[in-house]
């Protein structure tokens, strides 16, 4: 196995080359980038809101108002139907899902029904139009009563329209405002998603591409004042509307529509030349203008309305007849709330009302301190793991740490390859791989000392430890990577980064422990030729370990089943410090503008605002609080909640990040939150299943469950807070303690065909000993680069990376004393025991004097 063709090194050193090529603009600025030739490579990865700044925003169809609006248009359509066909009705109404209406004379039924028939013909649908949907059932459950009932295809149909109507006319108003590289994508079948990166005003960016925008000029009914309609009742065919003005002033509007939205050809923010006031001016297409001219034409010294989303944002009185099609609204303008209805009339009226159900902003100076702090701990962790490898192994820990250094650059280049977005979450995730990443190369060195450790040559050691070690390390990877795909597949925006950045780790990492340190090894071993392989300055594990691991499972087993019974208890005792991604509610970061923050005038200022549960804490520096405020039962209000927190604070507070979750959205995170612990342990039950026997898959997932429970009870017992981060990191101890605790099961397998009459417990005390070392060295270097993250990374992933941390030291307890005396309790060799006493002693005889840790 370290025998290298030509041709094979040329493609593994091609392939680290370009990793570093496509890697290498990550490190260069802008202008020296664009000042290079064509050619090269400049593509950057892409950095995620919570690391540039900018807004996630989730917006949700209403579909009850569809539905309502949708009926509303059958009810008129069945009303114009039997006009038009002089057919006289009754009883015409609404009620749940149906319209009905009763034909007066018993003569008409008939023709009634031929007519209304008409009305649930079928519409194409389908990207070519090639399908066909019936909106409305037709129903006649006696003489002359015909029902008409919304199918649920037809409702499918008019979401998907209009959600497909809704993503161009948001596309069409963000782009207006002039942001870079804005994402707007379904998801779904009832939601958008609006990213913005760099915006410095998401309240400006809520309202643009919140408000429905439908424009109507109507006339205003003149013939009653508008008080007694208010009081009494408005005439047929009116209703009261109020302006945009403080106070809002009513007017009673005709509901015949002149003129819409639809027949604007263009709006533009100008000035009036008589006050120099901010107005919009807007021209109408050839229909429009007809209507428009013919309207004013009969109505001279009327007043007419121009009417937003049914508020009035003036109400002018014609003067004269306006033939040319164009004219101009004006209303109390500020030059920006004129520029925004401008943009809202050119990019059209949204088909539905649409709902902010999640919303996630960063501001630009908090994702360069997030930038910033995760650059530190990635080189700081960088510098602890390349220096505890040299420290280790010497030689060999720098060929591993070259390793390591390709596989970090061929990470950063197929990250930026991809175009994916790199988040703090996905910083851990480098962060995390890089402590990983040299368990591999840990696993074939220690294997190799093994071999070498049993009277092998070095050759033959380092062939054989290569050899052996690939079992391990594909059980082991696989596992992991398992975990990665359900965390992208059940998980959503800093879950999805950290899963991409841990999946794609594991396959460089595969590449390099298996390629490009056996190459290099290869290569070492031409060039200089040693007798005997090189040590480290510091020795952790001596060479040969037996300690009676088995002797103390009475003990491991009754503390963990108490510390996880203990941990269950608490959990449904004590009230976890859910946060908002699964409870619902706001969550901001503020900075103070002066030198410190005062948690008690924050407090008594949104205390008077009467918003419910509201939590004030310091958070980080001085200068910067955390606010919590509880759900408030529906997304219209959780947004009114955040203007008028802003409202209160912004003048003495920088709004640095705003976090708000709906109810319905912090239900399904929490339900794909358990699904994704749920779906990850059954999926590695299977494999281990499929690659062992079932004690060993069984064995595995109750470690790794150990693992899940006390990791949530340390969630608990210390009050951190559990939100979208708390699951990675779960998932992330998953994946570690199982690759752990197949680490030693695989072994234990080998040993099981070497041994087929040793003692169980006795063979596993050898298993656990042989891989004692590199249990202890792999921990030890993932657990430097996690504490690196943890002290410098910064204080929104720092109870992310502590839970890591904690996980981590519980899942290499667990491989040892829960898993090894699990297999014991299955009773994995039945009789082994009992059988042949004198050879289970021959056997025992027969471990080497010189075993040692693979």
């Amino acid at each position: 196995m370290l025998y290298f063709s030509p041709w094979k090194s040329v493609t593994i050193w091609l392939a680290v080359l370009i990793g570093i090529v496509f890697a290498a603009p990550n490190l260069i600025n802008q202008s020296t980038l664009a000042a290079l030739p064509d050619w090269m490579p400049k593509r950057q990865m892409t950095l995620g809101l919570d690391l540039q700044g900018g807004s996630h925003i989730l917006l949700e169809i209403d579909r009850a108002q569809l539905i309502e609006d949708r009926l509303d248009s059958a009810r008129d359509e069945v009303r114009v139907t039997l006009r038009d066909a002089r057919i006289g009705y009754t009883g015409l109404a609404e009620s749940g899902s149906t319209v009905q209406v009763r034909v007066r004379d018993e003569e008409a039924i008939v023709q009634a029904r031929e007519a209304l028939g008409a009305l649930t013909e079928p519409v194409t649908s389908g990207v070519f139009g090639t399908g066909v949907v019936t909106e409305l059932a037709m129903a006649e459950p006696e003489p002359g009563l015909f029902r008409f009932t919304l199918t649920a295809e037809g409702i499918d149909y008019r979401i998907n329209t209009a959600l497909s109507q809704s993503i161009e006319v948001v596309g069409r108003r963000v782009n207006e405002l002039g942001t870079t590289e804005p994402i707007i994508q379904r998801q779904g079948s009832e939601r958008i998603l609006v990213q913005v990166p760099g915006l410095d005003d998401p309240e400006r960016l809520k309202e643009i591409i919140g408000q429905t925008a439908q424009l109507t000029f109507q006339m205003v009914d003149q013939s009653v004042p508008v008080q007694e309609a208010i009081d009494s009742r408005p005439p047929p065919g009116t209703r009261v509307l109020y302006s945009v003005d403080e106070p809002a002033v009513p007017y009673l509007i005709e509901n015949r529509a002149i003129v819409s939205g639809e027949n604007l050809v263009d709006a533009q923010a100008t000035f009036d030349q008589r006050t120099n006031e901010p107005v919009v001016s807007f021209r109408f297409d050839s229909q429009g203008a007809t209507r428009f001219g013919q309207a004013t034409q009969q109505n001279v010294g009327r007043l007419f309305a121009i009417i937003l989303d049914n508020q009035v944002i003036s109400a002018p009185q014609i003067r004269e007849p306006i033939l040319g099609g164009t004219g101009q609204i004006s209303g109390n303008f500020t030059v920006q709330s004129a520029n925004d209805l401008a943009v809202l009339l050119r990019a059209g009226a949204l088909p539905a009302d649409l709902n902010i159900i999640e919303e996630r902003t960063v501001g630009p100076s908090l994702g360069a301190d997030s930038v910033a702090a995760g650059q530190i701990a990635a080189m700081i962790a960088a510098v602890l793991v390349l220096g505890f490898m040299i420290f280790t192994y010497g030689t060999l820990g720098l060929i591993a740490n070259i390793a390591l250094i390709a596989n970090m650059a061929m990470i950063v280049a197929i990250l930026s390859g991809l175009g994916a977005t790199l988040t703090l979450p996905g910083i851990a995730g480098i962060v995390l791989t890089m402590g990983m990443a040299v368990d591999s190369n840990i696993i074939i060195f220690e294997r190799v000392r093994e071999e070498r450790a049993q009277g092998r040559s070095l050759i033959q050691s380092l062939d054989s430890g290569f050899r052996n070690a690939v079992s391990t390390i594909v059980d082991a990877n696989v596992t992991t990577f398992i975990v990665a795909a359900i965390m992208f597949y059940l998980g959503s925006g800093p879950i999805r980064g950290f899963a991409v950045t841990l999946a794609i780790g594991i396959i460089t990492t595969v590449f390099t422990a298996f390629l490009v340190t056996r190459w290099l090894i290869a290569f070492w071993l031409r060039r200089t030729k040693p007798k005997e392989l090189p040590r480290g300055m510091v020795k952790f594990i001596p060479e040969v370990t037996k300690f009676r691991f088995m002797w103390a499972r009475k003990w491991s087993f009754s503390l963990s089943s108490f510390l996880a019974a203990l941990a269950v208890v608490l959990f449904f005792t004590m009230n976890m410090n859910l946060g908002i991604d699964f409870r619902g509610g706001s969550m901001m970061e503020v900075q103070a503008r002066g030198q410190q923050a005062d948690v008690a005038d924050v407090r008594g200022r949104l205390t008077d605002l009467n918003l419910g549960e509201v939590q004030v804490q310091e958070f980080g520096t001085p200068r910067e609080l955390l606010i919590r405020i509880g759900a408030q039962g529906d997304e219209a209000t959780e947004q009114q909640v955040i203007q008028q927190v802003r409202t209160t604070l912004e003048a003495d507070y920088d709004f640095r990040r705003v976090e708000v979750v709906g109810p319905t959205i912090s239900a399904e995170l929490a339900r794909a939150g358990t699904m994704a612990v749920i779906a990850a342990l059954l999926a590695m039950l299977v494999y281990i299943w499929l690659r062992f026997e079932w004690q060993f898959a069984v064995g595995a997932v109750i470690a790794t469950l150990h693992d899940v429970v006390l990791v949530i009870g340390f969630y608990v017992v210390l009050g951190l807070e559990f939100n979208l981060a708390s699951i990675a990191a779960v998932l992330t101890v998953v994946g570690y303690s199982i690759n752990d605790t197949v680490v030693v099961y695989d072994r234990v397998r080998e040993n099981l065909r070497k041994f087929k009459k040793m003692p169980i417990d006795t063979l596993i005390d050898l298993t656990i000993n042989q891989t004692l070392s590199r249990t202890i060295l792999t921990g030890v270097t993932t657990l430097l680069a996690l504490t690196a993250l943890y002290m410098f990374g910064g204080e929104v992933i720092a109870s992310f990376t502590l839970a890591m941390i904690f996980g981590i030291v519980i899942g290499t307890y667990s491989s040892i004393y829960v898993a090894g005396p699990l297999l014991i309790l299955f009773n994995l060799r039945p009789g082994a025991l009992g059988e042949d006493k004198e050879k289970a002693a021959a056997d025992a005889d027969q471990v080497p004097a010189q075993a040692s840790k693979a």
